[in-house]
């Protein structure tokens, strides 16, 4: 396990970097103060508590009001350096993380940010009261209390020493809230938004847009640049990809298809720039394992080998930038199963007619041999939601399931997910943290996304098992076993892992994305060249 004790050398660096000092890019061209930057966003947040959430549209535009206690570096993306916490050490039995704080930093309001303000956000989320829904708080079972000795010190005390806890600690979700907000309404976050951050929420207009004002007071001195950023919500793909074009905005921060970044290369050239971050996220199928048929591990099988993968990324690559085939970890994973093995189960293997065959033969097994009728709920999201179900509902027609398409609003879609109301669900399963922890939690009992209710014993103990195991390989082969189990009795479906493609402004400067599209939102130190 990474020892994150501090040496003073270390703790020299967290706070040069923390404290606003330039980076490389930032040495080589002076930054320029002001401008509004504009951004393309798909609709309306569900809410605007993160805490509560779990979707892009409520990170994109609120990452910049909020600070966490610690954060993934902007520019150095594999590094953890402190936020609102300057510095934190860790116990020798690994079973205390004690975390100093900055004095000085203020909320949006003029309250002093203290370690009452970090214990009521960090109980939010590893223990909600009664009415409060929090989508990380199994992701963090490792917490047993948290402590506030003095205005300045927040301590974690933990059931268990965790491998996964400094940078499960720094996702981008963990946004630090005003204890007196929460003690008038732990909801308050809901419908307002006030934190330590770069930006001040000045407007939200639903339908329409969300605009951001520059926090004049904010604890870095001399950040933001930005005198502001506005986001104009646009629903279609090629209405938001135009605006791009066209200057209406300067960048989309979740992605375009290929086709239309290629299109877009050719008329903006050298005006556009364009990146590939390797994005730990990838679009499955949910089964509702306790709703007929597919409570029968055989009519699930039968699904998963309908869909020839390979063909599949030949189709929607250009489409959507889905385009990976693979199993439960990403490909690139230490913990991920070898493709050699991946193939020996249900749909993953090349041999597409073989498959057809062997899916016809286990839904007659189950009592259907003319198919069935289903539905299959989906995000009314054309990237890539879109296209991925169209393919997948063509696909189960050759063996005879009919699966009505029903497409949803975000909200919707999003409330029935949590409810549990669908029988299938076009699923996108990923994190930005590529630690088992959070990988996993899909598929055990009460974990975060487990929407579909699966509850298996195997898997529940395996996963205990490994989160608790600081030996990295014999970590490695219990995350494995646990895939094995997931896959052969086919809880949830693979699809296809997606590649991300980020593309802006060139005006935009000192901004580099990240591994997953919920990071790195905060645009403190980016600034806009001038026209």
């Amino acid at each position: 396990m990474r020892c994150f004790k501090l040496s003073a050398i270390f703790l020299s660096v967290c706070l040069l970097v923390c404290l606003g000092t330039v980076s490389l890019a930032l040495a080589e061209e002076k930054p320029q103060y002001g401008g509004i930057m504009k951004v393309a966003i798909q609709g309306d947040p569900p809410s605007l508590d993160m805490h509560q959430e779990s979707t892009f549209l409520v990170m994109i535009p609120f990452g910049n009001v909020y600070n966490t206690l610690i954060k993934f570096h902007p520019h150095r993306h594999d590094d953890i350096v402190g936020d609102l916490a300057e510095s934190w050490a860790r116990s020798d039995d690994g079973i205390t993380y004690t975390f100093k704080l900055r004095k000085g930093v203020k909320f949006h309001d003029g309250t002093d940010f203290t370690s009452a303000d970090a214990k009521a956000s960090w109980d939010k989320i590893c223990f909600p009261p009664k009415g409060v829904i929090s989508h990380k708080r199994s992701i963090y079972q490792m917490v047993d209390k948290i402590e506030a000795p003095d205005p300045h010190t927040v301590v974690f005390k933990l059931h268990y020493p965790a491998a996964s806890f400094i940078p499960l600690m720094a996702l981008p979700y963990n946004f630090i809230y005003s204890k007196a907000k929460l003690d008038e309404d732990p909801n308050w976050y809901k419908k307002n938004a006030m934190g330590t951050g770069p930006f001040k929420l000045k407007e939200i207009r639903r339908g329409s847009f969300i605009e951001m004002e520059r926090n004049e007071n904010y604890w870095k001195e001399g950040l933001p640049y930005l005198d502001g950023i506005k986001y104009f919500m646009i629903k279609d793909t090629s209405a938001r990809a135009k605006s791009v074009r066209t200057g209406r905005t300067d960048v989309e921060l979740r992605g375009f298809p290929p086709a239309e970044v290629e299109a877009m290369q050719k008329q903006m050239g050298d005006k556009l720039t364009v990146a590939y971050p390797r994005i730990n996220l990838q679009w499955g199928v949910a089964f509702n394992v306790t709703k007929k048929p597919f409570d029968d591990v055989r009519v699930r099988r039968a699904l998963s080998l309908a869909i020839d993968r390979y063909d599949m990324a030949k189709v929607l690559e250009p489409l959507s930038g889905l385009s990976i085939v693979g199993g439960i970890m990403h490909p690139d994973s230490k913990y991920a199963l070898p493709m050699e093995e991946l193939e020996k189960y249900m749909g993953l293997g090349k041999e597409h007619q073989a498959n057809i065959a062997e899916a016809k033969r286990l839904l007659a097994e189950a009592g259907y041999p003319n198919g069935f009728k289903t539905v299959l709920s989906n995000r009314s999201v054309k990237l890539p939601y879109i296209d991925f179900g169209v393919y997948l509902t063509t696909s189960w027609k050759k063996i005879g399931v009919e699966a009505e398409h029903k497409l949803k609003e975000s909200a919707t879609w999003r409330k029935d997910n949590n409810a549990h109301n669908f029988a299938l669900n076009v699923d996108p399963m990923g994190n930005p943290s590529r630690d088992p922890d959070a990988m996993l939690q899909t598929f055990i009992t009460n974990g975060t996304g487990n929407d579909g209710l699966i509850s298996d014993p195997e898997v529940d103990k395996l996963f205990e098992q490994q989160k608790q195991e600081l030996d990295e390989q014999k970590r490695i082969e219990l995350v494995r076993e646990a895939q094995r189990i997931i896959l052969d009795k086919m809880y949830w479906m693979p699809g296809l892992w997606w590649k991300r493609i980020e593309t802006r402004s060139a005006r935009i400067k000192n901004y580099e994305p990240m591994h997953y599209h919920h990071m790195n939102r905060r645009m403190e130190d980016v600034w806009l060249a001038k026209e």
